[in-house]
């Protein structure tokens, strides 16, 4: 539990300290709103609220004097800890939690930030070889942590049957060489973890999105992928599809897997988080190119690495045009995103990255 300072009344009447107010939709959950003041760097006059539940009552203004007097500079983690450790131990936390608060605050203090606190843009899919899109995705988040550009959506297109595989993926365990060589694969290593993706022209739907880490500040990681697709299965909806987070990072419907997601975090302040989509998978082909063992299917519940996928084609009946226009439309209406291009200088420096990092036998190789 995080110390409090020295005694000092940080709940009296007006002293000159300013009103923060800070508001966070947990994921599936319940409105949590706070309110309090900063008086001498500490937090004062705190008002927890929301359309959350909260058993016993009394739990509430406990939360309430375990914020006031902490640290305007306490980390998530030890608001989160302050709030559970004052917690009667028959305390019942629906639709929120410790966590929730503490993004609150954090959101209150503007250490942490929403989505509606910046100005995003959307890129449209433009055909570009797939290590140059692999190289984008390093490129634009760094610009992005580095504030030079604006949090962005990127949708990608290509033309080159490709596998992209995971940051720490074996090359020798993850392909089939014969397959590869066989199909004209273009395999390339990306800057995220996760697993392999089969790619050809026309049968994903792939998309990066470039933020800032305050987005999800005091966001759990396996809670910040469910976060930051949540309008992507509003989009699903729009097109008849009820998807769902399967954790950690797979997105799926009754029928099936249809996706998964990736992450990175950079050093200066910058965040990757891109998905892929099955559209029309050709399975034949993907078993071919990609070694999926027993192990990786034990927890898909089940046998045949054909059945991994579900295609959106089936499930909708749509072209792939369509859904990438409908989630456009969705994110464009949730977040008032703005089109935006890809810059000369940002597509020069992924070229030259592909040469010096993502097109050399170095970067594939890593982990043989």
């Amino acid at each position: 539990m995080t110390s409090l300072p020295p005694p000092q009344d940080f709940r009296g009447a007006d002293d000159g300290g300013s009103r923060h107010h800070g508001e966070y939709k947990v994921p599936g959950g319940k409105l949590v709103v706070v309110d309090f003041d900063v008086v001498d760097g500490h937090l004062a006059r705190v008002s927890l609220s929301g359309d959350f539940f909260l058993e016993p009552d009394e739990a509430l203004p406990e939360i309430n004097r375990a914020l006031t007097g902490l640290p305007e500079g306490s980390s998530a983690a030890e608001i989160a800890d302050a709030v559970a450790a004052a917690l009667p131990p028959e305390a019942v936390l629906f639709g929120f939690s410790a966590d929730a608060v503490a993004v609150t605050v954090r959101r209150a203090l503007a250490k942490a930030t929403g989505w509606h606190d910046h100005h995003w843009n959307i890129i449209a899919p433009s055909v570009l070889p797939t290590h140059v899109n692999v190289a984008l995705d390093e490129v634009l988040t760094e610009e992005v942590g580095a504030g030079r550009r604006n949090p962005t959506l990127r949708f990608w297109d290509w033309e080159e049957p490709s596998v992209v595989i995971g940051s720490f993926q074996s090359v020798r365990n993850e392909l089939h060489p014969e397959g590869v060589a066989r199909h004209g694969i273009s395999v390339v290593r990306r800057i995220s973890g996760g697993g392999a993706m089969f790619m050809e022209a026309g049968n994903c739907i792939t998309y990066s999105l470039y933020l800032p880490q305050t987005l999800v500040d005091g966001i759990s990681f396996a809670d910040s992928y469910a976060f930051l697709d949540a309008w992507v299965m509003a989009a699903l909806a729009k097109v008849g599809i009820s998807a769902f987070y399967v954790p950690l990072n797979d997105i799926a419907t009754e029928q099936g897997k249809i996706g998964g997601a990736a992450q990175k975090r950079l050093a200066n302040g910058g965040m990757l988080h891109h998905v892929t989509m099955s559209y029309d998978i050709d399975a034949e082909k993907m078993v071919e190119v990609l070694r999926i063992g027993k192990e990786k299917l034990s927890d898909k519940g089940t046998r045949s690495a054909k059945k991994r996928v579900d295609p959106l084609r089936r499930q909708t009946g749509l072209a792939r045009t369509e859904i990438v226009a409908a989630m456009m439309d969705v994110f464009t209406e949730r977040y008032a995103a703005t089109p935006s291009e890809l810059t000369g200088a940002e597509l020069d420096a992924a070229r030259a990255r592909v040469e010096s990092k993502f097109g050399t036998a170095e970067w594939l190789h890593r982990v043989p």
